[in-house]
């Protein structure tokens, strides 16, 4: 248990968390900034984009969907393809405006994303042209 607390906490300190529900299967998801904003990327090929449920309240963008097999099978020799429903949440940094939100699903990987929040994004001023300007 304490080991689940200290990653837990190690989580907590990078500003964003991937949280698993109990669902059939989980996908695999990538959570990463970059000079525009956050992108998180999920894998799940084989669904098409109306297969999924992306939302997006304060700082939780929710990511649910079902995956199907249309394939009858008899038996099985080996089993890793999942199906079934799945859903995750990712707790952002920072707020983000939905209407901001770009998501796109091309070849297997579904891509969000989420640009950096205005209250981010602040004009740096250096402290000699500051100067220059108070004298």
């Amino acid at each position: 248990m304490a080991r689940n607390h200290v990653e837990v906490e190690r989580l907590l300190g990078t500003g964003w968390i991937v949280c698993w529900h109990t669902y059939a299967w989980r996908p695999p998801i990538d959570v990463y900034e970059n000079d525009d904003g956050i992108v998180v990327r999920v894998e799940v090929a084989g669904m098409r984009s109306e297969d999924f449920s992306i939302s997006l309240t304060g700082r939780t963008l929710v990511i649910a969907g079902t995956r199907v097999d249309s394939e009858p099978k008899r038996t099985y020799y080996q089993m890793e393809i999942h199906f079934g429903e799945f859903r995750a949440e990712v707790y952002l940094p920072w707020l983000v405006e939905p209407e901001d939100v770009e998501a796109s699903y091309e070849e297997g990987f579904l891509k969000m994303c989420l640009p950096h929040s205005q209250s981010q994004c602040r004009p740096v001023i250096e402290a000699e042209a500051m100067e220059q300007e108070e004298g």
